[in-house]
């Protein structure tokens, strides 16, 4: 009786737990860790509400092998009409203490970052979103070839609250 009891109460927290706004939800994993420059990560999603308004949000996972205290990221999101709006974004991942921001036990961690606030999506048809690394080290022009340290890199969508 006590083992039903224990999963009954587990299976009513992991449902309590979902995200009755969330519409879009997808992760790529980034090969052995090491995000190649130019590399983009690439997702595409339609069909959605075009009288709605979404939030959008850039999911990282990143792990001890990240040698950085923020992220600079290039994204590009392509409307259906082909029209483009590009981003250059920079997110804090650490603690000036080195303590890594996130959620996750053990030594990769999840960011959820805000990417696109109360956007609409007024064409029908497939949108296009485009994320990749834009990270250099101090002083050096040229720029990481290799990121290391990044493990998956996602994209959620969630319709606005009212």
């Amino acid at each position: 009786m006590r083992n039903k009891s224990l999963f009954l109460l587990i299976a009513v927290l992991a449902l309590s737990s979902c995200n009755e706004l969330l519409v879009y939800s997808d992760y790529r994993p980034i090969k052995e860790g090491e995000w190649e420059m130019g590399q983009a990560v690439d997702f595409q999603f339609s069909e959605l509400d075009s009288t709605s308004t979404y939030n959008m949000f850039i999911n990282i996972r990143n792990d001890d092998h990240f040698a950085f205290s923020n992220l600079f990221l290039i994204t590009e999101l392509e409307y259906p009409n082909g029209n483009t709006v590009k981003d250059t974004l920079e997110y804090r991942m650490a603690e000036p203490n080195g303590e890594w921001l996130g959620k996750g036990m053990g030594s990769v961690k999840e960011n959820k970052l805000w990417y696109k606030e109360n956007i609409d999506f007024p064409n029908s048809g497939v949108y296009k979103v485009n994320i990749s690394h834009a990270m250099r080290k101090n002083g050096d022009v040229g720029g990481l070839h290799q990121l290391k340290g990044i493990t998956d890199v996602g994209l959620e969508i969630e319709k606005a609250p009212k």
